[in-house]
Parts: structure tokens; C-alpha cells; sequence
């Protein structure tokens, strides 16, 4: 009855799915009304026809109306999941923003610290590496990598992050102080024969500090001629025979000092201090009485027994005590007594400045002190934060010594 509206509704149906919806509406229905019929459904005046349409076309933009968040919004949802300490959503989140736009140094830096949060090192050491990669003068990327290594005791890698770190910040303390773990924690390269054979040359080098020392009735005391080190550059440990000094200045080579002694010694008895011009050791012997020809172990026998005179019995028997064994030497006696009171006035004598002399004489004021006085510097030292220096221990017993910064300058907390 219809041909030209069927034809049309079939040729619809055949290319568009949702044409053959509309076809078969139209079929049931009928010729279509000249007047727009009201759709009881929704209550407006549009054909039903084009209501339909509508619907389809609204459904169809359904999905797209859910816009995907920007990257500059998951890296913001990803810093306050960081912040929440949910690191693993955060490193999640910081994923998702690097895949949704461009790459950026700062989008790895910090899903590199929330690798290194969930302990996961080699994962934040390779974003800190690709951070370092996209952005090499950013100084938290060489950080973090450089910690990621320390963990992973890659301590090549550490060091030259550290290094590079180090030069775009010179005053952030963090690379230093990762420097000296890296120093302490790094095992001390060995020398293989092949090496050794090649640098031998090489081993005729002076060391960079002189040493000596000299005996005592019941002590050996060494000493290393050490400049201007301050002491928490040192390092001084003890064993039954062995005894081993660290110098390890920043920006200096390192000097070592660990001979096997000649003789056993006592290691709780031990002791050392760090002076304006030397490092001092005391090595409290394990036999006392006894002189030590030289201070390393030389492998010959240690003791030389004086033969008994003619006449006298060699059995216990003999009334007499045990003869007292007398060590070889090819060097004359010498007076220690005497050369360590020369060493002693030397340093008394020696002329200081700066720094170094304003030490000096707080130490000798320290020294000669009664035990009250000792205990006023320390407590006004410490509690003044290094400004105030008291001998009155009734004064500075009785309250808080309070900072009290020199003129002209401010008194300022310092946060690490």
C-alpha cells in the first residue's frame, strides 16, 4: 500500500542497525500522521519517530560523557595518596599519569620514591634513572637514585648519582652525608696478584701520614703525625695483636694504618686521642715489663732467653726465680722516658693560631679542672648550644643556660 515508505524502510534496515527498530515501527504503525502525534511517555509535542531517535542518540553519547581524568589530575590524586602513606595506589596513580600524557622527569622522581617506599629499590632506581635521563639537572632524581643503589649495594652507581647530585645542589647536606655511607658502606677494593705485580712500582710511594712510636713499662704508644684532622674524620679499632687508624677526610685520599702487632695487647685497656697536630694511640700491653723491638709483627722468634751463668743449676730446684727473657735488637738502648718528655714539652712549646690555639686552651682549661668545673663547661656548653662556656657550677647548676648568640648575630634552629 506503501511502497515508496516500505522500500525506504528496508533499504534503511539493510545499512543502519538501528533503522530496522524504526522499520519495523513503522510497519505496525501505518502511514505516518501528517500532524505530530504527542509521546505519552515523555509528554512533549515531537513525533515519536524523532523521540526515538533522540533516545538512540543520547545513549550513544552515554560513555563519552564520562571524560578520562588529565594527567595533571591522576599526578595530584597520586601526591595525596602519597601523603596518605597508601603507597601503592600512589605509584599506581603516578603509572596511569605517565601512560595518559607526555613523560616528565618529575612524574618518575616521584613514583620512584614511592617504589623505594613500598621497598621495592630496583624499581625506583630505574625511574630515577629515566628522571635523571628526561631532566639531568634535577638534583631529586640523583638523589633518589643514588639511594635506591645504596640499598641494592650498587655503590658504583651510588657514588657517581651522589657526585652528579652534589654538583647541580653544592649546599644540600644529604649528598654528603649519602657520600660518607656510601665511603663506609663500599667493601675496599682488593688487589689481585696480577695488580699488585703491575703496581709495584707504585708502592714506593710515601704514605701520606709519618708514624712512630716508643715503649713504656706498660704500654706501647704510637703515634700518627696527623695534622689539623678532626676527630670524626678518625677511626681507631682494637684487637688481641691487631690494631688498626683511619684518616678519611672528605675530598682527601684515605690514609690506613693497620699493622699485626709485635706483641698481644689488653683492648679494653686501649685508648687514643685526636690532637691539634698529631693522633695519639696507647696500647696497654697484655705483658707489661716487656719492649718491643718493632711494632709489626715480624715472623722471628720474639724472645731471646739469657743463657744461666756457669755454675748455676738449670732445675727448679735451684732456689732461684724464673730468669726474665730479653728481647734481640740491633739498635741501642734508647731513653723513652726521656724522649716522651721532649714530645710532651715539644707540644707545649709548639705556637698555635686560630682555631686550632682557641682549642688548645679550652682543652687545657678542661684539663686542669676539678670535677665541678668540668661538669659547669659541659652543661653550659651544651645546653647553650655552643655560645656560653661557664666554670660556675653553682651558677649554671641552678638553672637553664639559656643561648646567647655573639652581637650582630641571630640564633637559628636548624631542622634535618
Amino acid at each position: 500500500m506503501y511502497p515508496r515508505c516500505q522500500d525506504s524502510c528496508s533499504y534503511r534496515a539493510r545499512t543502519n542497525p538501528w533503522a530496522r527498530l524504526r522499520a519495523a515501527n513503522t510497519r505496525r504503525r501505518g502511514p505516518e500522521p501528517t500532524t505530530p502525534a504527542t509521546n505519552k511517555i515523555s509528554g512533549n509535542t515531537r513525533p515519536i519517530e524523532s523521540s526515538l531517535d533522540q533516545s538512540l542518540a543520547d545513549f550513544a553519547a552515554a560513555p563519552a560523557a564520562m571524560a578520562a581524568p588529565t594527567p595533571a589530575e591522576l599526578e595530584h590524586k597520586a601526591t595525596e595518596a602519597f601523603f596518605d602513606d597508601d603507597f601503592a595506589l600512589a605509584a599506581a596513580l603516578y603509572t596511569q599519569a605517565i601512560a595518559a600524557g607526555p613523560p616528565t622527569a618529575a612524574r618518575y622522581a616521584d613514583r620512584a620514591q614511592a617504589h623505594a617506599k613500598m621497598g621495592d629499590f630496583a624499581a625506583a632506581a630505574a625511574d630515577a634513572a629515566r628522571a635523571a635521563e628526561l631532566d639531568p639537572a634535577m638534583p631529586r632524581a640523583h638523589l633518589r637514585r643514588a639511594h635506591a643503589c645504596v640499598k641494592l649495594e650498587q655503590y658504583d652507581d651510588a657514588r657517581a648519582a651522589a657526585e652528579a647530585g652534589a654538583a647541580l645542589a653544592p649546599g644540600d647536606a644529604r649528598f654528603a652525608k649519602l657520600m660518607s655511607e656510601i665511603d663506609a658502606k663500599a667493601p675496599k677494593p682488593m688487589e689481585t696478584e696480577a695488580s699488585a705485580a703491575v703496581a709495584a712500582p707504585a708502592s714506593a710511594e710515601k704514605p701520606k701520614y709519618r708514624h712512630d712510636y716508643y715503649n713504656s713499662a706498660a704500654e706501647v704508644v704510637v703515634t700518627v703525625f696527623a695534622k689539623g684532622v678532626a676527630p670524626e674524620h678518625v677511626a681507631v679499632d682494637f684487637g688481641e695483636q691487631l690494631l688498626s687508624v683511619s684518616v678519611e677526610v672528605p675530598g682527601e685520599a684515605p690514609y690506613h694504618l693497620q699493622p699485626r702487632l709485635f706483641g698481644k695487647i689488653v683492648p679494653d685497656k686501649c685508648r687514643f686521642a685526636v690532637l691539634s697536630t698529631k693522633i695519639e694511640v696507647r696500647l696497654a700491653k697484655a705483658e707489661p715489663g716487656t719492649t718491643w723491638p718493632s711494632l709489626e709483627f715480624t715472623g722471628k722468634p720474639r724472645l731471646a732467653t739469657v743463657a744461666p751463668p756457669r755454675g748455676s743449676s738449670s732445675s727448679s730446684g735451684g732456689g732461684g726465680g724464673a730468669q726474665r727473657p730479653s728481647y734481640p735488637s740491633s739498635r741501642g738502648r734508647k731513653d723513652w722516658d726521656r724522649i716522651e718528655a721532649e714530645v710532651k714539652r715539644a707540644e707545649k712549646e709548639e705556637k698555635l693560631d686560630g682555631d686550632a690555639a682557641a682549642n688548645k686552651f679550652f682543652q687545657d682549661i678542661f684539663r686542669n679542672a676539678d670535677e665541678d668545673m668540668r661538669r659547669a663547661m659541659t652543661k653550659s656548653f651544651q645546653e647553650s648550644n655552643g655560645t656560653v662556656l661557664s666554670t660556675n657550677w653553682k651558677d649554671v647548676g641552678a638553672k637553664k643556660i639559656e643561648p646567647s648568640p655573639p652581637e650582630g648575630m641571630d640564633l637559628r634552629k636548624w631542622e634535618y
